[in-house]
């Protein structure tokens, strides 16, 4: 551990360390981080319960049918034309289903039926085979016409008999198809990455209104410079982050191997799957630290939690807007905007991620994470600077007003 032998403090980094494990284990062993992890849970279990009775809903809905409301002899026709061509038309083929009981022909107007609901009937063919009448939405209609035309054909005998066929050639993939693939990916990062930093970035607001209330910021300040209280909580909250970030990962990991879900699931980055996990780490820290930076300096500077709450809501909100900015960015790779994004120290980390899923140049990240670095350091050093200034009234300005009763009190 290093010391500042002029003044006998700790330097800021040591001094920083001793703040983070401090923060960190009084965290860590509290009863209100046990609940902090179970959060995500109650979404999660929400969800999941949500998607099973939507899919139960959806199996007891059967697939829409195509109703035939034609003579007996023509209707019979139509239906057997249907059973030849199905082999032809594969998932396009409607299925079909006769409306008359008993080889009779039906009375009613294909409307009234269609308004009756009577099964799953969506539209429904009336007249003959040589002028088909098709009744229903106009999206059924776009969507069947095609094939009743074919398959009246078919049942006059009218349709072309020899069908030619198609000689297959798969390919595993193609480069217009990776690029949108890696896309998918980039997006899906990106959002995963936003999802945490804003959950976890939170954290650092409460904190240090907790201390100033109780006094201990007062005693920290006198002790260590206030960048290193600033530093230490910043790297207590990122580490109580990857505990939690590590806790899920297991058990929605867990849950997704169970499922049959992996990595697999998405395109490879183009940087590779262990290097673009690596970076969604770092990047996944930067973006803690510089938002974290952000709310620690608003949360020194409020007075109460509700105070606080009204204060990061335009810092959250902006923050929103710069997801979408970056989002946006994602979509014009190389683009001047894209570079902007990449530049900004906010949508910095989400457009970098971005490019590591389509890029595989791995240089640009080193620069990149280095420049998110120095803005971590000018937004702590100037929140802990406004913090002296403002509240522990040490800075310039509570230099000059410790003068001023200074030379008042002389004067008297």
């Amino acid at each position: 551990m290093t010391t500042d032998h002029t003044s006998g403090r700790l330097s800021t980094w040591a001094a920083a360390m001793v703040v983070a494990r401090r923060d960190f284990s009084a965290i860590l062993f509290s009863r209100s981080f046990f609940f902090f992890l179970l959060g995500p849970l109650f979404p999660v279990i929400v969800g999941m319960a949500a998607g099973s009775v939507g899919h139960k809903f959806e199996a007891n809905i059967a697939q829409v049918r195509l109703g035939v409301a034609m003579s007996p002899a023509d209707a019979k026709a139509l239906l057997a034309a249907q059973d030849r061509l199905e082999p032809k038309l594969g998932a396009a083929a409607p299925d079909m289903v006769a409306l008359g009981t008993n080889g009779s022909a039906v009375s009613e107007s294909p409307a009234k039926l269609l308004n009756e609901q009577r099964g799953n009937v969506a539209a429904i063919v009336s007249g003959t085979l040589d002028h088909p009448v098709l009744t229903g939405t106009s999206d059924q209609l776009d969507a069947w016409k095609g094939q009743v035309s074919l398959i009246a054909a078919e049942a006059k005998n009218t349709a072309p008999k020899d069908f030619p066929g198609v000689a297959l050639s798969p390919i595993a993939t193609s480069n217009a198809s990776d690029r949108q693939d890696r896309a998918h990916t980039a997006q899906a990062g990106q959002m995963l990455l936003f999802l945490l930093t804003m959950m976890l970035a939170g954290m650092v607001l409460s904190n240090l209104v907790e201390e100033k209330a109780n006094k201990i910021i007062e005693v920290l300040a006198a002790a260590i410079p206030m960048e290193a209280v600033f530093y230490g909580k910043l790297f207590a909250m990122l580490a109580v982050s990857f505990v939690g970030i590590s806790v899920w990962g297991t058990m929605f990991g867990g849950l997704a191997i169970a499922g049959g879900h992996s990595l697999g699931d998405f395109a490879t980055p183009a940087i590779g799957w262990p290097t673009f996990v690596g970076l969604g780490i770092a990047y996944f820290a930067m973006a803690y630290l510089l938002l974290g930076s952000v709310f620690l300096t608003i949360g020194s500077m409020a007075t109460t939690v509700r105070e606080v709450q009204t204060l990061s809501m335009p810092v959250s909100m902006s923050q929103l807007m710069v997801f979408f900015f970056a989002t946006y960015a994602t979509a014009v790779p190389g683009s001047t905007l894209s570079t902007v994004a990449e530049v900004v120290p906010f949508s910095s980390p989400f457009a970098m991620l971005s490019r590591a899923a389509q890029d595989a140049n791995f240089t640009p990240h080193l620069l990149a994470i280095g420049w998110q670095m120095v803005w971590v350091a000018v937004f702590v050093h100037f929140g802990s600077g406004l913090f002296r200034s403002r509240v522990m009234k040490s800075g310039p300005q509570g230099r000059k007003v410790k003068k001023a009763k200074k030379a008042a009190l002389q004067a008297a």
